[in-house]
């Protein structure tokens, strides 16, 4: 996926004095003249009826080839600056002098790539990096990996039960899908790396990594990637490209690494320049697959960043000397700080270096916007309890787990110590079974979810799915929080009826249900029926990502 962005469109010179005006009105007629010749070559490139006649034309700067080839470079960047871009690409095709403006610096401030991580990329991808590598300004880089661990296509081992001897094949076949994933995805790295290693104008670079489906099993680079890259090669070569990157930026100002697998090691932000450190507003490091007690970044290291408006970290790297540091007088007031908390960090670091409630204090009185963006993947309870400190503002937090359920009574914390600045509330519960969903109200006068919504008044994004959700509940909702509450996603499997309102033969259930929810908001609404549609189920990871950066950007 790209996105072409258009160079800003000049503007009239000042009009304070006559002898300005007379430039304005004669710019104004330039610009007409301008545009009157581009709607012409637009009617020549779509090939429509030229004005007073019923001929259709050819895509005919083929046709009128020797106007369209003489116009001057400028000129051919300044009309494809005017046109979207499959309008560009096919006004490209015309002639070979066109095609030479197509991938003008100009016309590609920002590029942003989601690449499935297939062979068949990697021809597109450096094609693309070395017309654009050297200079463009803005680079976002998402890899996608297929689900390689879904059967049934044909000749991948689905099937019937083959017995021991079908799963030992199945097990070999999927083994040797994880490495092929594996090697393809150190090739597409080792190409957006290469392309990009002398580039002095890059501003932002956010790479992310999807491999989390090859992590499922543990630590990957003991399996896997021993038999893809057995003496080490291809990871040095490209830990040490993007060192290079990053003592080559002269202007970097955003810098943002997720589960991007051993790309950035602890040493990885000695390579900025102290004056790119002292510049840069966003930093974004997050990789639970970081061995040990191994940080991506130190508060020694922190101190140079005195321009931070931003910050993503593993919860476990966010010690309380951070926290210190960034409440000293030379450093700008912290924004946005997003932190990821992992069960496998949690395994192989400790807790007991996270800053304290007082620090959250002092961090709150120096950033008095700051805002917190939690991400929680499989956490227990007496874990998130020690984590959740009164002074934290926090504005959106997301579990997501697999076998360790949230507890009614993290629920009920986080709605009574965050209610001046939650907006976001995200529970996942990835389970197996889903004839029986763990019910946060069990054992309580009042269901936890409906005191979030009547105490946190902010509140404008609720999802749910594999926890029970009572249908009076779910109106309640509705009703106290009404149209500010943007975005309200329940999955229909964890919805749940009382035994009367099942026994009312009167009134449809789910009709109803429908109907007072949708008055509720102010708007129509209906339970989510696929949960495979929702990204912030089926790709966690990514969605926590691509929301940390619009969390980050929103200042």
């Amino acid at each position: 996926m790209l996105l072409f962005l258009s160079v800003p469109q000049p503007r009239p010179p000042g009009a304070r004095t006559r002898a300005g005006a007379a430039r304005v009105a004669r710019w104004r007629r330039l610009r007409l003249q301008q545009l009157r010749r581009l709607r012409g070559l637009l009617r020549v490139l779509r090939g429509r009826p030229e004005a007073g006649t019923g001929r259709r034309g050819r895509m005919a700067l083929c046709g009128q080839a020797a106007g369209a080839a003489s116009l001057p470079s400028e000129l051919i960047v300044h009309i494809f600056s005017f046109l979207p871009a499959p309008d560009r690409l096919r006004a490209s095709a015309s002639c070979s002098h066109w095609r030479e403006c197509l991938f003008y610096p100009a016309l590609w401030p920002q590029l942003r790539i989601c690449l499935r991580v297939s062979p068949a990329e990697q021809p597109r991808l450096e094609f693309l990096m070395r017309k654009c590598g050297w200079f463009v300004r803005e680079l976002r880089v998402e890899f996608a990996a297929e689900n390689y661990l879904s059967g049934g296509g044909p000749g991948d081992g689905g099937g019937a039960d083959t017995g021991t001897g079908g799963e030992e094949v199945e097990a070999l076949q999927l083994s040797a899908r994880w490495l092929e994933v594996l090697r393809t995805y150190l090739e597409l790295v080792l190409c957006v790396l290469v392309s990009i290693r002398n580039n002095r104008n890059l501003q932002k670079f956010s790479l992310f990594g999807d491999i989390s489906v090859l992590q499922q099993q543990g630590s990957l680079s003991n399996t896997y990637l021993s038999k893809v890259d057995p003496d080490g090669k291809k990871i040095k070569q490209i830990q040490q490209l993007f060192e290079e990157i990053l003592s080559n930026s002269r202007q970097l100002k955003w810098l943002s690494c997720g589960f991007m697998l051993e790309i950035v090691t602890p040493t990885s932000l000695s390579s900025l320049s102290n004056a790119v450190a002292s510049t840069m507003e966003h930093l974004s490091l997050l990789d639970n697959n970081i061995p040990g007690n191994s940080t991506l970044i130190t508060a020694v290291e922190l101190e140079r960043f005195v321009n931070l408006h931003s910050l993503a970290l593993d919860f476990c790297d966010f010690t309380a000397e951070m926290a210190r540091v960034l409440t000293d007088s030379n450093h700008v007031p912290l924004q946005r700080l997003s932190l990821l908390v992992h069960s496998v960090s949690i395994m192989h670091k400790s807790l007991d270096n996270m800053p304290n409630d007082e620090h959250w204090k002092a961090l709150s009185r120096k950033s008095t916007n700051l805002r917190v963006y939690i991400m929680a993947f499989d956490i227990k309870s007496e874990d998130m309890l020690k984590i959740l400190k009164p002074s934290i503002p926090l504005e959106r937090i997301h579990f997501d787990s697999y076998i360790t359920c949230v507890s009614g009574a993290i629920v009920d914390l986080i709605s009574r110590q965050y209610d001046k600045f939650l907006t976001h509330f995200i529970l996942m519960n990835d389970v197996i079974d889903t004839s029986g969903f763990p019910d946060l109200s069990d054992n309580r006068n009042e269901d936890p979810l409906v005191l979030l919504a009547w105490r946190c008044t902010k509140l404008s994004l609720l999802a749910i799915h594999g926890y029970t959700v009572w249908a009076h509940n779910l109106i309640a909702i509705a009703r106290l929080r009404g149209s500010d509450l943007k975005v309200l996603e329940v999955t229909e499997e964890s919805i749940d009826f009382d035994q009367g309102e099942l026994a009312d033969q009167d009134v449809d259930p789910v009709h109803n249900l429908i109907e007072q929810v949708s008055l509720g908001l102010g708007q129509p609404w209906h339970a989510v029926m696929d949960i495979e549609s929702l990204s912030v189920f089926t790709e966690p990871n990514r969605h926590f990502y691509r929301e940390m950066q619009s969390f980050s950007e929103d200042i």
